[in-house]
């Protein structure tokens, strides 16, 4: 069984790692981790707090001391409810990314389940997640369908 654990502020920078991982993965284009230092301090302290509605659970690199082998995260957020979801909890998972070293030993999937059950605990009846092309199979294995999506975007 892969030992999974819930993500430490001293994990930021792996998980800063793992996430520009996952998006060299889905965006073809050039990016740049210039980002990293920005974001640290936020990413330290949002994984300080157990309660803050944000989540990540990683897997131990087997290789790299100190480095990580898989990372999920996620987010609970409140919207007013509806039917079948009357307290409007709705989790949305991102960042779900593997060192490529290590693929395809079950590491996304036992750190998903995680996830998983950790939104069971917050009383989460909903969640959402954008799926990559090689990413959809393991997803609806754990049950997740596609939807027709209206979504819009702002960048502001």
């Amino acid at each position: 069984m892969t030992a999974v654990r819930r993500a430490l502020p001293e994990d930021a920078e792996e998980l800063l790692r793992l996430r520009q991982v996952m998006i060299d993965s889905v965006f073809s284009a050039d990016s740049s981790a210039e980002w990293h230092t920005e974001s640290l301090p936020t990413v330290r302290r949002r994984l300080a707090e157990p309660d803050g509605g944000f989540a990540a659970f990683v897997v131990d690199h087997p290789e790299r001391p100190g480095a990580l082998a898989a990372l999920v995260a996620g987010t609970v957020e409140y919207r007013i409810g509806r039917a079948g979801n009357p307290h409007g909890r709705v989790g949305h998972v991102f960042s779900v990314a593997t060192d490529p070293a290590v693929r395809r030993r079950g590491y996304a999937r036992a750190c998903m389940e995680t996830l998983l059950e950790w939104f069971r605990s917050q009383g989460v009846r909903q969640v959402d997640l954008n799926a990559s092309a090689e990413a959809e199979p393991l997803y609806a294995s754990l049950g997740f369908v596609r939807k027709p999506d209206p979504s819009m975007r702002l960048q502001l």
